[in-house]
C-alpha cells in the first residue's frame, strides 16, 4: 500500500501536473492540504477518471483538505472535533482495502507571526491533535496520521536555522507538541526510514529557494505501532517541485509517499 501526502497550493490551479503524477505515481490514498476550494469545485470527476473516490473537507480560497483513495471509505470525520473552527483543516477516513487503514490528513496552522493570535491558534490546534491521536491509539488500528504540520521538528531538517529562529514552523511549543505526539506512541515514517540524499519537502517560492535547495521538512506521516510494524519505504518525490505542465506551476511542497507492507 502506497499512502502519499501532498500540499497542492490549490488543486484546481495545480490539477495537469496533480494529474500527471498519480498517473506516474499511483498512490493508493492521497491525503491533499491546502485545496483551496469548496467541496463542489473539487475536481471529482478528474480523480474518478483515474480510479479514485474522494471525500473532501472545502474552504473559499484558503486551506481545505481533502483524501483521494482507489479504495472505499467509510467513518468519514470531517474537522478535528466537535469546537467550533472555521477553518477546514482535518478530514479522517478509514480506508476499506482488504486490509482496512484509518487515515488523517492534516493542513496544521502555519501561526505566523508569533506574536499574534495565530500563533495561540497554532498551540491550540496542537493540543486538540494530540487529544485526537491519543484516541486513536486506543482503537489499536493501523492508522497513520499524514500532511502538512507546519512543523520543522529538528536542525536537521532545514537548510539553514538561523532564518527560522523567530518563525512558528521552529518554535521550541512547537517543535515539542510533535515529539508530544511521538511519546504518545506515533513513528515518524522518515526517521524511522532515514533514506538517503534529499530530506526537504518544501521550498519556498522566494529568494529562489529552490534553485538554491534552502529547503525545510515539514510534511510528515506519523505512524501507529501497527502501522509502523509495517513501513518498508518512503520516498520523497522532488523532482515535482520543479515541474510545469500546461503553464501549470509547481506547488512550493512536494509530495511524500510511504509504503506499508500487508500482512503475509
Amino acid at each position: 500500500m502506497k499512502l502519499a501526502t501532498w500540499n497542492v497550493n490549490s488543486v484546481n490551479a495545480r490539477l495537469p501536473l496533480l494529474l500527471e503524477w498519480f498517473r506516474e505515481a499511483q498512490p493508493d490514498v492521497c491525503g491533499l492540504q491546502e485545496i483551496k476550494c469548496i467541496d463542489e469545485k473539487f475536481p471529482v470527476e478528474a480523480f474518478e477518471s483515474l480510479g479514485y473516490n474522494c471525500a473532501v473537507h472545502g474552504q473559499k480560497s484558503y486551506n481545505g483538505v481533502a483524501i483521494v483513495s482507489k479504495y472505499p471509505m467509510s467513518d468519514v470525520q470531517r474537522g478535528l472535533d466537535d469546537e467550533a473552527d472555521d477553518h477546514s483543516r482535518y478530514i479522517e477516513a478509514v480506508i476499506e482495502a482488504p486490509e482496512p487503514i484509518r487515515f488523517g490528513c492534516i493542513y496544521l496552522p502555519n501561526g505566523n507571526p508569533i506574536q499574534t493570535d495565530k500563533y495561540a491558534y497554532k498551540l491550540r490546534w496542537l493540543e486538540r491533535l494530540r487529544a485526537r491521536a491519543q484516541y486513536l491509539l486506543t482503537l489499536e488500528e493501523v492508522t497513520v496520521l499524514t500532511g502538512d504540520f507546519n512543523i520543522i521538528p529538528t536542525k536537521a531538517d532545514l537548510w539553514k536555522e538561523g532564518p527560522w529562529l523567530d518563525d512558528a514552523l521552529y518554535q521550541p511549543a512547537v517543535r515539542a507538541a510533535y515529539q508530544g505526539l511521538k511519546n504518545l506512541g506515533f513513528t515518524d515514517a522518515f526517521e524511522a526510514i532515514q533514506p538517503e540524499g534529499n530530506r526537504y519537502t518544501f521550498w519556498d517560492y522566494q529568494a529562489g529557494a529552490w534553485q538554491k535547495n534552502e529547503g525545510i521538512r515539514i510534511d510528515h506521516h506519523l505512524l501507529s505501532p501497527q502501522a509502523a510494524d509495517r513501513l518498508i519505504d518512503l520516498v520523497i518525490h522532488k523532482d515535482t517541485r520543479g515541474q510545469t505542465h500546461d503553464e501549470a506551476k509547481p506547488s512550493d511542497h512536494v509530495p511524500v509517499v510511504i509504503e506499508l507492507t500487508t500482512k503475509s
